[in-house]
């Protein structure tokens, strides 16, 4: 992962978290405004993981074009083309947090990779709290519409039966940043059971 993370004290329960999940990259899918980015680089602070955010790194791709003048240039299908050879090569690059792009999982090359390399994560949010939260940026292509709500219901009903594919689904909601990081970490012990990886004996 690109985005180093800041030094912070790892528990050893968290510690462990990690070593369980070896090479594999911690992956945040969902909607604009789900916080992804947001929580992704808190998390990864937590674990002592880099992070990463896919958006970046195709505008970094694209000598620094944002993406909605990647999107006005090119085309949505131009984008998502490049957005899936980015997250195949950052999941690649082992263990890390990724926040990608709220249509990345739509592709089914895409989920078929983060399957096979990554734990995903989906931070499902309620349509208000999405239309509140990407009110405060005017950057979002796809809601470049007289009815942004509209847009994110119709998003909605196409995306949440997809997203829902993931290994692991957290509500994303209104509270501190640091409660929804204790939900994920506490979901992926759930998951991937590091107590049991820490005291599996080596002749197991």
């Amino acid at each position: 992962m690109s985005e180093a993370a800041i030094q912070h004290v790892v528990s050893p329960a968290d510690a462990a978290l990690v070593a369980a999940l070896g090479a594999r990259p911690i992956v945040l899918v969902g909607m604009m405004g789900a916080g992804k980015s947001t929580i992704g680089r808190r998390l990864a602070t937590r674990l002592g993981l880099s992070f990463v955010d896919a958006d970046t790194e195709i505008e970094t791709a694209h000598a620094g074009l944002s993406i909605p003048e990647i999107f006005a240039t090119y085309g949505e299908p131009y984008f998502r083309d490049g957005e899936a050879r980015v997250i195949a090569r950052l999941l690649c690059d082992g263990a890390g947090v990724l926040a990608t792009g709220g249509g990345a999982f739509m592709r089914e090359e895409t989920r078929r990779r983060i399957k096979e390399k990554g734990v995903s994560i989906w931070l499902k949010a309620d349509a208000d709290v999405i239309l509140r939260r990407v009110k405060r940026r005017n950057d979002r292509p796809l809601l470049q519409t007289d009815d942004p709500a509209a847009v994110i219901a119709k998003l909605i009903d196409e995306r949440y039966p997809v997203y829902a594919e993931a290994d692991l689904t957290l509500h994303s909601r209104d509270v501190k940043h640091e409660d929804i990081v204790e939900e994920c970490v506490a979901a992926l012990r759930g998951h991937l059971h590091p107590d049991a990886v820490a005291t599996k004996s080596p002749s197991a």
